[in-house]
């Protein structure tokens, strides 16, 4: 048997030898790799793009051979009657022994953080008003509940938010027999939108984590990395054979000394660092020490850990540096600076000098919407004048065939004209204390910490709203777009929480549309606070960053076929 994951990295070893999977295979055109096996499964999403490359893959093996192979196909999270109907018209539908679904709603990122991974769900649900995405966060819900028993408490803001809410309340309705005598784990829930805060993503994320994804990309806890950096320096040997292959890694809180620097701003990075490697330098000193059997026995023993220790202080010491090459050059200074400008309140309503320097230039496109958005959303959307200049420069330069792109970012709130007149985002900020000038980056007090003096304003809502509620922000919640709700699930008696004394509470944070790893770090800075008295699990459809967002919005014209 073999296996095909269309996209993402499952650890299977034990399962696949316990079910005699032979081996698994990244979905790609063309022949099926060679493998000895009578059945061939199929892990897919429902997408038609990947129905082309399986039918492909079907087409081209050999009808000739013995034994014939099986094919069956297991859609996640769930069957498409599109798709089938794509493959029967590619004449191979006929192949498949077995076409199923596997509802895979929710899947754990971490201890604390669970991820639908759903790609599109921001541009299906503010773009192209598709439910399907949000039916699968509220099914996800209902599973969590049942394992982890009936959230008494759900609050929301945004309409998809008040979507989620209304589907996990009909099903629960329509399943009476899902109510269960578990103990209650959460305490509340909170439903956020993401285009309640259009801002936080689009903006540079400073912390350790934040930066590697904003930098090189984290696709399902793995980073490739440049290999210079992690090349094994023998003496005499200079820079011969250096690998060429990207180091891969994983990342996750498993790794002891990640587990403490990831949420830290990057700034509080190198301290730790160097600390650790003082530590483990003088670990290994104690050989020196050990002069009795007993002690060298003790001494071995450790070895492996202080091993893995040292290892994994010169992956994260070859990181940093790899970081700091560029949070150190002059256009990420540049850059930062233009974006803190904004999120001050600084200049927002004219066009930006360094904005059009960058166009002139030919900078990424992605780099350009990022901040021509970000603009926008601190101004409430530009002037019709302004935005007209910027939309005329991108197209200019970067080509006419981005129209749908601008047309798409305007659909979505993140680049519009200034409608009412009026910028609200100086009232929001100033009530929220979205911007702090006196940020402690070594030892913060506040969540800004994780974007140097910006506090990301879905989190904010989230502090508040444990403490001391949203009553206190009526006014500023009804400047934010979509509605605002509180819904009490009842629980079965016997099962109500008697708090104890100094016991947290813990609130789950869904975030529909996508979350970032700085506003994950500043929602653990939260739980970790001593008279926080609320830990917090996150949840969302797909783990962002400014630069994966705006590409997950960008339309291409292709060129008419000939």
């Amino acid at each position: 048997m073999a296996a095909h994951l269309s996209s993402g990295r499952v650890n299977l070893t034990a399962l696949r030898e316990e079910h005699e999977v032979e081996k698994m295979f990244t979905l790609k055109p063309g022949r099926l790799p060679q493998a000895d096996v009578k059945n061939i499964i199929f892990f897919v999403r429902p997408k038609l793009e990947l129905m082309d490359i399986i039918a492909d893959n079907v087409l081209r093996e050999d009808r000739g051979r013995s034994p014939q192979r099986d094919f069956h196909i297991l859609f996640v999270p769930r069957r498409s009657l599109l798709c089938e109907q794509w493959l029967k018209e590619q004449g191979v539908l006929g192949s498949f022994i077995h076409r199923e679904q596997y509802s895979l709603d929710l899947i754990p990122f971490d201890g604390d953080l669970l991820s639908m991974e759903s790609e599109s769900a921001f541009k299906e649900c503010y773009l192209e008003s598709d439910q399907t995405s949000l039916y699968h966060a509220a099914k996800g819900l209902m599973t969590l509940q049942a394992l982890y028993g009936t959230i008494p408490q759900i609050f929301g803001k945004g309409e998809c938010a008040r979507h989620v809410a209304n589907m996990m309340i009909r099903m629960k309705r329509e399943f009476p027999g899902s109510q269960n005598s578990i103990f209650p784990v959460f305490d509340t829930l909170l439903l956020l939108d993401r285009n309640v805060d259009l801002l936080t993503p689009l903006a540079t994320q400073l912390t350790y984590e934040g930066l590697i994804d904003e930098i090189y990309g984290i696709q399902n806890t793995y980073v490739k990395l440049p290999p210079e950096k992690f090349a094994p320096k023998k003496q005499g040997e200079g820079g011969k054979d250096l690998p060429t292959e990207p180091k891969k890694l994983q990342l996750n809180s498993a790794e002891e000394l990640y587990a403490e620097i990831r949420d830290k701003n990057f700034n509080a990075v190198g301290s730790v660092l160097s600390k650790k490697a003082k530590i483990i330098s003088a670990a290994f000193e104690e050989r020196h020490h050990a002069k009795t059997v007993g002690e060298i026995k003790q001494f071995v023993s450790q070895l492996p850990h202080m091993q893995a220790a040292r290892s994994s202080l010169a992956n994260h010491t070859s990181i940093a540096e790899l970081i700091k090459d560029i949070t150190t050059s002059e256009d990420f200074f540049d850059n930062l600076t233009v974006e803190q400008e904004f999120m001050s309140g600084i200049d927002t309503d004219k066009v930006n000098n360094y904005i059009e320097d960058c166009i002139a230039q030919k900078h990424q496109l992605i780099k350009i919407l990022r901040l021509v958005c970000l603009q926008s959303v601190c101004n409430s959307g530009l002037k019709q004048k302004v935005l007209d200049h910027y939309k005329r420069e991108i197209l200019q330069t970067y080509g006419y065939e981005h129209i749908l792109t601008l047309n798409n970012l305007e659909k979505a709130g993140l680049l519009k004209p200034q409608t009412s007149g009026r910028n609200n985002y100086p009232t929001i900020r100033k009530t929220l204390r979205l911007w702090m000038d006196d940020v402690n980056e070594q030892n913060p007090n506040d969540i800004s910490y994780v974007y140097s003096g910006y506090a990301p304003l879905s989190v904010r809502l989230a502090q508040l709203l444990a403490r001391p509620g949203w009553r206190s922000i009526e006014e500023v919640l009804k400047m934010l777009p979509g509605p605002h709700f509180e819904e009490r699930q009842q629980l079965p008696t016997g099962l109500q929480k008697k708090r104890q004394h100094g016991e947290n509470r813990v609130t789950l944070v869904f975030f529909l549309g996508g979350v970032t790893y700085a506003e994950i770090a500043a929602l653990r800075f939260l739980s970790q606070m001593e008279d926080g008295g609320t830990e917090y699990v996150i949840a969302t459809t797909k783990l962002i960053n400014g630069t994966t967002w705006i590409k997950s919005l960008m339309e291409k014209l292709e060129p008419p076929l000939a």
